[in-house]
């Protein structure tokens, strides 16, 4: 029995598609799907019915991708209505709960197998353009990425409605979120997963340098301690990795598009153990 964890499927493109569907059953096995799987809600459905189908449990957090604005078609062709910020995020949750997957809006469940007992904590936090240099204000860091081509495509593409700002549904959903963890029980461990990764330090992406300021927030860097979190789960950045703070495990759970994995492994080897997990850092520096 483990707990596993995988992000950023994307399964707009066919290549991911068909890895994902000869990926086999681990029915004693959790999974974490850690975000961005999809625009398309036909899309996110079928990863849904295919991973409840073949785990034990399965948990999701929404990426960005998930929240785009884009055309989506019913099963008879005819063009449904595009549903914007809060209200495409509200249509994802009622399809996963659907299929029996744990929301960030779901009470969390309590692992109880190998390296735990531990409480899974699925989180939808977003970001505020907070992971930017301090010498950059909040007003200049879209123009200060785009010098160097790195501006995120949500900024045409994910609505805030009917927040009045994407900072604003980020500040909200911290506020929820730090709510709900400050309600548990102190003594006992969680697994913290988001999407967006909850410490800038983490955000090492050398192909977009400038992207850091659609990574996160710098109100959840501390959230690893005040939340006793044995391990944080996170994706976004596409590049896979494991780090260490304060004996906390990191884990970077992205698969990416085709050109950032090796297509005839599978999916399988890109399922990353989050519990029992290893014991400790290799290199305690």
């Amino acid at each position: 029995m483990r707990l596993l964890a995988i992000s950023d499927l994307h399964l707009a493109n066919p290549t991911n598609r068909e890895a994902l569907a000869g990926l086999p059953a681990r029915s004693d096995d959790w999974l974490i799907l850690g975000g961005d799987i999809a625009e398309r809600l036909d899309h996110v459905r079928d990863l849904f019915a295919l991973a409840s189908e073949r785990f034990a449990k399965v948990f999701w957090v929404p990426g960005n991708h998930e929240l785009w604005t884009v055309p989506e078609e019913e099963a008879d062709g005819r063009r449904s209505p595009e549903l914007r910020g809060l209200a495409k995020y509200e249509a994802l949750v009622a399809l996963a709960r659907g299929f029996g997957v744990v929301t960030p809006e779901d009470p969390y469940p309590l692992w109880t197998g190998p390296g735990g007992p531990c409480v899974v904590a699925p989180l939808f936090l977003l970001y505020d353009y907070s992971f930017r240099p301090p010498e950059i204000s909040r007003e200049a860091v879209v123009p200060w990425a785009r010098e160097q081509a790195s501006v995120c495509a949500d900024e045409l593409l994910l609505s805030p409605e009917p927040y009045a700002s994407r900072e604003a549904w980020c500040w909200a959903r911290c506020a929820d979120a730090e709510a709900r963890l400050s309600a548990l029980e102190p003594d006992l461990p969680t697994v913290l997963v988001n999407h967006f990764p909850l410490r800038q330090e983490l955000v090492r992406i050398p192909r977009v340098p400038r992207f850091s300021p659609w990574c996160g927030t710098t109100r959840t860097e501390d959230w690893h301690r005040r939340f006793n979190a044995k391990v944080v789960v996170y994706g976004h950045l596409h590049v896979r990795r494991t780090d260490w703070r304060d004996g906390t495990r990191f884990e970077e759970v992205s698969l990416g598009y085709p050109r950032q994995w090796d297509r005839s492994l599978g999916l399988l080897p890109y399922l990353r153990e989050i519990l029992p997990g290893p014991a400790g850092p290799r290199d305690p520096g």
